[in-house]
């Protein structure tokens, strides 16, 4: 695997932007700080993610139920939850160029940006992004795009104890965008002002928070794992409780080996009874007893999920040809799952067989039809994309109804027959 530094981060940005995964936003306008678009195979990578885990933790699980709130709440409930108050990060400013920093990526008391200008004392900075409903702005009208995903399972508590009556311990897991107006964002997709998130609440006996957090701690490595993510390059860091959020009393950060440092991948928190507490919210039990759960959040972005498995991924092999870029990626989580290509493509025969192929497969796997240069280029195509399988259409497909079928990480090659293709590939990719 390259060697994880800065130059590694470059490539991984580049290779995003050259190969269709992700594109700076709004790039034809001069962009927008720290904006991305995810293109054809990045939105693929994303979707693989976002259902992998939506299988994992909701649909193989009895004791978790889906939910998909809005993205603009009632003003109310972040005045309850705290987030008006708390929600917020040190700042500091140079004050001779007046840039703005986030007071715990700064060493020193000298500007990093100008290197002359003495940074002021820390501040908090509230880190909601307002907006305002209807046509005038006013106080009564301010709302808040949320700046995490939770508040509208707290605020669903109710609503899914009356329609689905779980027993206690249950979930309840949700997936979308949450917005943080970031003082300082940057390294590429890690930190945004606009990110999604996968999170569940999980909904415990006060007595037993303890044993679920080191459940979910378990399936939280396991989850890493599965990512294609090496336990070497995972810390598990216990967040001193001076540095806790306001509604936890136990975080575990699992901090991943990034380019550009140590950080924070994904979240585990006891959050107790904070939440259900402050919106006035409460269970009844089997013997018509009224408690209030406590909580365990496993918390994970799918953007650092996205961007911690390329980096685990990327590998740079040398061979006769020059250097080989593959993209090891977990089979699940690779955009494509097999590419298609004639031998020749100045051979009719050969490229309407393939096609054929190509539109059988199309059915039931994500492919691409590649017919451009010759076909260790377009192999060397494919494995930069992390690509597991492409199929060579020959002569001997057309006189035997045979393919070839060339493996990623092997880069071995099996002759199949075109009648089985489907059965070998699905168990393959199983």
């Amino acid at each position: 695997m390259a060697e994880k530094n800065e130059a590694l981060m470059d490539k991984i940005v580049s290779l995003a932007k050259r190969r269709g995964f992700i594109f700076p936003g709004s790039e034809i306008y001069g962009g927008l700080a720290n904006a991305w678009d995810y293109g054809p195979l990045g939105v693929e990578m994303k979707n693989n993610i976002k259902a992998r885990w939506w299988q994992t933790f909701v649909h193989r699980r009895s004791d978790m139920f889906g939910l998909d709130a809005a993205l603009l709440m009632n003003t109310k409930a972040w005045e309850a939850s705290g987030h008006l108050k708390e929600f917020s990060d040190p700042l500091v400013e140079c004050k001779a160029c007046h840039e703005r920093f986030r007071a715990e990526d700064v060493n020193g008391k000298t500007c990093p940006i100008c290197k002359k200008g003495e940074l002021t004392s820390a501040k908090q900075f509230n880190l909601m992004l307002k907006t305002h409903l209807g046509p005038v702005e006013s106080k009564d009208n301010e709302v808040y795009f949320r700046p995490e995903t939770a508040q509208g399972i707290f605020v669903n508590f109710k609503n899914v104890v009356d329609t689905m009556r779980p027993k206690l311990p249950f979930g309840i897991a949700q997936i979308g965008k949450a917005f943080r107006n970031e003082i300082t964002p940057g390294n590429f997709i890690f930190r945004t002002r606009e990110f999604e998130q996968m999170e569940i609440e999980y909904f415990v006996p006060v007595a037993d928070w303890q044993k679920y957090f080191e459940e979910w701690r378990l399936q939280m490595l396991a989850w890493i794992a599965d990512l294609g993510i090496d336990k070497k390059d995972i810390h598990e860091l216990e967040v001193p409780a001076k540095e806790l959020a306001h509604y936890s009393k136990r975080t575990i950060d699992f901090e991943y080996k990034f380019p550009f440092g140590q950080k924070e991948l994904f979240g585990l928190a006891y959050r107790t009874d904070f939440d259900l507490t402050n919106h006035g919210l409460d269970y009844t039990d089997d013997e018509g007893q009224k408690l209030i759960p406590h909580v365990i959040e496993p918390s994970l972005g799918v953007d650092r999920s996205l961007l911690a498995a390329l980096l685990s991924a990327y590998h740079e092999e040398t061979d006769k040809e020059g250097i080989r870029v593959v993209l090891k990626l977990p089979i699940w989580l690779a955009p494509v799952n097999v590419a298609v290509f004639p031998l020749m493509k100045n051979k009719p025969e050969l490229v309407a067989k393939a096609r054929d192929i190509f539109s059988s497969l199309k059915q039931n796997f994500s492919c691409v039809f590649d017919d451009n240069g010759n076909v260790g280029k377009r192999y060397r195509r494919q494995d930069e994309i992390g690509t597991p399988f492409c199929v060579t259409v020959d002569f001997d497909s057309l006189e035997k109804d045979t393919v070839t079928v060339r493996d990623r990480d092997t880069m071995g090659q099996e002759i199949i027959k075109i009648s089985e293709l489907k059965d070998y590939l699905a168990t393959k990719l199983k």
